[in-house]
């Protein structure tokens, strides 16, 4: 009888974890920033039907970055929660934090018991009345939970656009301002000796929570309005 291949625990899970890191590092990279109205998303993304940024509830977005297959999933679960909790109890106890919690032990029970990690590293974002009211919580594959600040990037060059997004936001910025950092980011070289890509706006996924907009707070900016915020 032929012994079973023995691999240990530690190593397994460094095994999931790179494989997928460096699917997620495959794809596009979405930026999330906070602007004085509100918090933006930016990707850069051709499609018109296959979304990163997407609604959950009244106040509350989505991004993603990974297999769009698996993040698909995530966020029609998150609006059946969303839903389902809205209606039994009432729409104010539809947070972030609650449907970032949910999201957390999916992704870390997929990651512990499948064979397969979920490649897909997401976003929950919640628009407060206030700036000081914001949330944004950054979810790995493996379910760890990051209360983010300002700002987040994630995917494909993830750090190497941090350090671009880092360096150009402050507080109290506005859309046009911040959507302008964001697409200087995803168009920046790979290396010193490259050059600054230039993204039209067809080729941008926009998306904002807007909070001085009534309940639903999600509106999608494209056309001639995109061109004119980026252009301003």
């Amino acid at each position: 009888m032929s012994m079973p291949f023995y691999v240990s625990p530690e190593q397994l899970m460094k095994d999931r974890a790179d494989y997928a890191r460096k699917g997620i590092a495959r794809g596009r990279s979405v930026v999330v920033l906070q602007y004085d109205d509100g918090i933006a998303f930016a990707t850069e993304n051709a499609s018109r039907a296959l979304h990163k940024v997407s609604e959950i509830y009244d106040r509350i977005a989505f991004a993603a970055v990974g297999k769009y297959n698996e993040f698909e999933n995530l966020r029609v679960a998150g609006v059946r929660y969303a839903d389902l909790r809205g209606y039994s109890y009432d729409r104010v106890d539809v947070t972030a934090r609650g449907l970032a919690n949910a999201y957390a032990q999916t992704l870390g029970t997929v990651f512990t018991t499948e064979s397969k990690p979920l490649e897909v590293e997401i976003v929950v974002a919640e628009v407060g009345h206030a700036p000081e009211g914001d949330q944004i919580y950054r979810l790995a594959y493996d379910g760890s939970v990051t209360d983010e600040h300002g700002w987040v990037v994630m995917g494909g060059q993830a750090e190497r656009l941090d350090g671009v997004v880092s360096a150009g936001w402050t507080a109290g910025m506005t859309l046009p301002a911040v959507l302008g950092l964001a697409v200087r980011a995803l168009g920046s070289p790979a290396d010193d000796g490259g050059t600054q890509r230039e993204i039209p706006a067809s080729q941008l996924e926009v998306a904002v929570l807007d909070r001085t907009r009534p309940r639903r707070t999600f509106r999608r900016l494209s056309g001639p309005l995109l061109e004119d915020l980026l252009g301003a």
